[in-house]
């Protein structure tokens, strides 16, 4: 029986987890590093900015409630029936290895505070072997007991998306990978309580390389939709339009392109993946895609600079707006966000590049203008990264009026290229040749 839940990690993944438990009537807590996120929590706002349907009002309501309360103290896991484990697990790519200092951090501090009996679920994205090879092993050397017999130990990966995060993890389904059956069933017990969708039970292993390769099948499929899209701009011709027909065969599920594929999952799940076989198989499919679609911020930028140069505009000294820092259209997230490759591409060349976004507060220092219609005044360009609801709605007479140069980018299918070009427009947009 279930009635003390930990999250660890109020992040995009852990905060509507711990929501939904706490809604359902049990007692979370959840720990975060950052003591401005636990005020915040605490004071029943949502840490995430963006349209995230429901669920602000969710966490008012339980934190009202005092179902739910944040902290930055581990001594919380102490009385848990069932840790969460939501931290990041990025990837880096120049030392090719997974960065798991979150995740050993997290590990550590429960370890050293969690009792017998506990239930620990590691719902971050990991390498295939990971469990294994330092999670167990972690877990146990620190808190002195072992696995399967002291407590239980599983990895069910989530599969949340900003603008989604409560209706997917209500509706989709779960893998419930456990050390041995007892894990699994507590699992399928502990998930049914939120999860509608179908639970399914099985080791480890398998959830670690369903979830890496769920993802990396997407990336594969984005990136062959990328490539046709620069095939159809050398034949000049409209590749969403061959995406619609190509879509008409049984069979065929061809995905948009675009300036560029961020967020957490994504840019890093296929490395995970391959990671997982690191000596024994070099895979070769998945790392083409992986960077075929890291050169699309790149090609996005160079749509501007090869019009530059085509109409004699010097790209020195010229005032560009970015329109877009999310990598994700009406969210606030900006992990692996492919905007800060055209930015740092512009900026490169020598332009004064400005970044708007609606939803975006702050990154890095970097300043993000909320008003749109001044931050493009005097532009002699503006390019489109994020399909953000506010872009397609906007007053085409009124921003050639404010621009100096009438000329728009479009990385992600915003607008039509012909009522662009009726507007007065000059007008380049990845997939229309």
């Amino acid at each position: 029986m279930f009635k003390n839940i930990v999250i660890v990690g109020t992040g995009y993944v852990g905060i509507p987890v711990a929501a939904m438990f706490a809604d359902k009537g049990f007692n979370v807590i959840g720990i975060n590093r950052t003591k401005e996120k636990v005020d915040l929590i605490n004071k029943g706002l949502c840490p995430i900015e963006g349209d995230e349907p429901n669920l602000p009002e969710l966490i008012e309501k339980v934190v009202k409630g005092k179902n739910l309360i944040a902290t930055t103290d581990y001594s919380a896991c102490k009385n848990a029936d069932a840790i969460l484990i939501c931290v990041e697990t990025p990837f880096d790519s120049d030392k090719w290895e997974p960065r798991y200092d979150s995740l050993k951090s997290a590990l550590k501090s429960i370890a050293e505070n969690m009792s017998k009996g506990t239930l620990v679920i590691v719902e971050s994205t990991i390498a295939p072997t990971t469990m294994d090879t330092l999670v167990k092993p972690l877990l146990e050397n620190i808190s002195k007991m072992k696995a399967g017999e002291d407590f239980l130990l599983g990895n069910c990966p989530e599969r949340v998306m900003p603008g989604k995060l409560l209706y997917n993890i209500e509706n989709l389904s779960r893998v419930c990978g456990g050390i041995n059956k007892a894990t699994q069933d507590k699992m399928l017990e502990l998930y049914s309580h939120i999860v509608k969708g179908e639970l399914y039970p099985t080791d480890c292993i398998t959830a670690e390389v369903v979830k890496t390769a769920e993802n990396a099948y997407r990336d594969v499929e984005i990136a062959f939709a990328n490539e046709v899209a620069l095939i159809c701009e050398k034949l000049g011709i409209n590749a969403y339009e061959v995406r619609d027909l190509v879509n008409k065969a049984p069979y065929r599920n061809m995905h948009l392109p675009g300036a560029g594929v961020g967020g957490h999952c994504l840019p890093k799940d296929s490395l995970l993946l391959s990671y997982g076989v690191k000596g024994l198989l070099t895979p070769e499919l998945m790392i083409l895609a992986r960077n075929l679609n890291k050169k699309m911020p790149i090609h996005t930028a160079g749509l501007l600079i090869d019009l530059f140069k085509e109409k004699g505009i010097q790209i020195k000294g010229s005032k560009i707006t970015v329109c877009g820092f999310a990598y994700l259209e009406n969210s606030d997230d900006t992990r692996n966000t492919p905007a800060l490759e055209v930015i740092n591409t512009l900026i490169n060349k020598g332009a004064n590049v400005e970044v708007h976004d609606p939803f975006v507060r702050v990154y890095e220092g970097l300043e993000i203008k909320k008003d749109f219609y001044n931050s493009i005044k005097d532009s002699e360009a503006l390019v489109f990264v994020t399909a953000h609801s506010e872009y397609k709605k906007l007053d085409l007479n009124k921003i050639k009026q404010l621009m100096k140069t009438p000329i728009i980018i479009d990385g992600r299918n915003i607008f039509e290229k012909e009522e662009i070009l009726r507007k007065g427009f000059l007008y380049r947009g990845v997939g229309k040749g």
